[in-house]
Formats: structure tokens, sequence, C-alpha cells
């Protein structure tokens, strides 16, 4: 089989593919015959030689990848609810830019009649994020404001669905013209699109007592407004740095990344207990061990996909071997909706 395999951190080059043996399940294992891979940004921080977690969990060489669709090629001893050929969804902490993946039985979900493929594979990260940070870490109820950062990107665009579907009146953060109609199309009640309008200015007058929820994956670029634009009870959820990382020619700045970071807003705890707000932050891979606290949820959004509730992403296609297209792309912050790694061989 192919897959990708990153040697040591760096621009795209690093990103080589290489031919491996297919993978063989152990007990209560499946492994699946990948089709498609998501691409997340956490993939391009993971060849940057920056995500914590493939740091202390896997180290070099890695394959990158956090979700797959394909169909079941075999199982391990003890998975008797899955016969080969079942159209499957997985959930892979890394590994997932390969012809074949093993996976525990309890990350893998048959995929519903109503996901073609590609778009089966841009669902779980985006969902399970936007899910976690607004229903286990916010707890967004009815009638709320939620402000979303980066709302035409997978996550935001997920995060726009389940807020909308909470009851929540949802603010969309844009970058570009042309990625206002997806968060409208979601449902988003207001759009900002901050190439052309004073972000803050416009979020003032939408919320003029603050936003009760407020997610943000920019970094030090927003951090600090966000948590100034929080309402009493606000609560300002974090999970990404995309501003602190580069635009263009794959590597880090190292030198961006120090002033970036000491420009990084900290939190008083006396503040925030006088001004009655929270900041919550997380890192769905470094949770592999908690499977309790993701894997219902994401049965329970494949039901929504089912129900026709939830809409997946538009979806960009590259070949395995156009990966490092892929991630300059994404990369760029000109790209909407999920890209999706097409998989030869399966």
């Amino acid at each position: 089989m192919q897959k990708i395999v990153i040697h040591r951190a760096g621009g795209y080059r690093r990103l080589q593919v290489e031919q491996a043996a297919e993978p063989v399940p152990g007990p209560g294992e499946v492994c699946i015959a990948v089709s498609h891979a998501g691409v997340n940004y956490a993939d391009c921080v993971v060849r940057m030689g920056l995500y914590a977690s493939a740091r202390q969990l896997v180290g070099w060489p890695i394959t990158p990848g956090f979700e797959v669709t394909g169909e079941v090629a075999a199982v391990g001893e003890g998975v008797d609810d899955l016969a080969p050929g079942t159209p499957v969804i997985g959930v892979t902490l890394f590994n997932g830019y390969a012809g074949h993946v093993v996976v525990p039985r309890d990350q893998v979900f048959v995929r519903p009649a109503t996901l073609k493929a590609p778009q089966a594979a841009a669902i779980p990260v985006a969902f399970l994020t936007a899910w976690f940070a607004l229903h286990e870490l916010a707890h967004v109820r009815p009638g709320e404001k939620v402000l979303v950062h980066s709302a035409a990107g997978g996550v935001g665009s997920a995060a726009v669905q389940l807020a909308v579907l909470a009851g929540a009146d949802v603010t969309a953060v844009v970058g570009a013209a042309h990625k206002c109609a997806l968060p409208r199309q979601l449902g988003a009640q207001q759009v900002i699109d901050k190439s052309a309008q004073p972000l803050w200015v416009c979020a003032a007058e939408i919320a003029p007592d603050g936003f009760d929820v407020i997610l943000d994956a920019n970094g030090v670029s927003t951090l600090g407004q966000s948590y100034g634009h929080l309402a009493p009870l606000g609560r300002l959820v974090v999970y990404g740095f995309h501003s602190m990382l580069p635009r263009q020619g794959g590597r880090p700045n190292y030198l961006k990344l120090a002033w970036d970071w000491l420009r990084t807003p900290r939190f008083n705890p006396l503040r925030l207990t006088t001004e009655n707000r929270s900041v919550l932050a997380f890192n769905l891979s470094f949770l592999g061990d908690r499977p309790e606290r993701l894997l219902p949820a994401m049965a329970g959004i494949l039901k929504l996909f089912e129900e026709g509730r939830l809409q997946a992403p538009p979806v960009q296609l590259y070949p395995l071997a156009e990966v490092a297209a892929a991630h300059r792309a994404l990369e760029s912050g000109r790209t909407t909706g999920k890209l999706v790694l097409e998989i030869p061989g399966a």
C-alpha cells in the first residue's frame, strides 16, 4: 500500500509517498481499506514539528491523518459485527494518510447512506471539535449569542450548524467575501467579512452586551479582543493558534512564533472571577484515552446526518501524491469547507 511518511520536521517536501506492508488487525481492531482521508490544519502543524501530541505520542517518522473512510478489509479477534466490504468511517490517532489503517472497533462507524465517501472523510475531526467546544465545554443554550471565527472552514462551518441546531443566535466571522455564502447557507444569522468590515466594531453592534460563547482558533491575532467581547458569564473556547503559523512557504518562522507567544494574552484568574467570564481550551488528540467523552458524540453526529439535520461541508479532492498541494492550499487561508485526499488502491 501507499502512505505518506514524514521523517523530520519541515516544509512540503517532507511529505513523502512510500510503500508499506498492509497492517494486520489485532484483537478488537478493524483494518480499513482507505478510499479517502480528511486533511486538517493539525496535519500541517504535525509536518512542521510543532504538534505536541505528535511529538509526545509518536515522534519521527510519522504518518499524519485523523479521519478516514473506506471499507472494512479485515477484522481482528472478537470483532463479529462488521463484515469485510462494509462502508465505514474511522477515527484514528494519526496514520490516516495511508491505503490501509488499523483502528480499535469502537472508533469505526458504519457510513450513513446519506454521505458519499469523500464527504464522510470530512466529518469526524471538524464535527467532533465543534461539538466538544459547544456542548462539552461551553454548554451552549437556546437563545445565546455565539460568535464563530473562521466560520467557512471545516470546524467553523460545523460549529455554525451545531450552534444553530442548539437554538443559538450565530454570528459567523470569515476572512474573504467569497466565504460569506457558506455560513449564511448553514443558518448563521449574521456574517462578518473581516477583510471588508471592521470586525470588532461590527461584533459590538451585533452584541452590545457581549457574546455568550466565542470559538477562537486564531491565537494571538484575536484572542484578546475575543475575551473582551464576552458577556458576563461568557465562555471563550480556544482550540488552535492558526495566526501564529505561516501563510506561505510551509515552514514556521521561529522569530514570529516567539514574538506571538510573548504577545499571547495571559488570563488573570482574579479578573476572570470579577468579570464572570471563562476561558476554556482543548486538543482532541490528547483525548484518545477518554473515548467515552467523544465516541457517543460521533454516533449522535452521524445520526443527525442520516436525518438530514446536518450538511456535509463542501469538499475539495486531492490525489494522495498531491498532498503537498493540499497542505499548501489549506495554509493559504483561502479555502472553504474541507480538503480530502483520494487514496489509490482501496
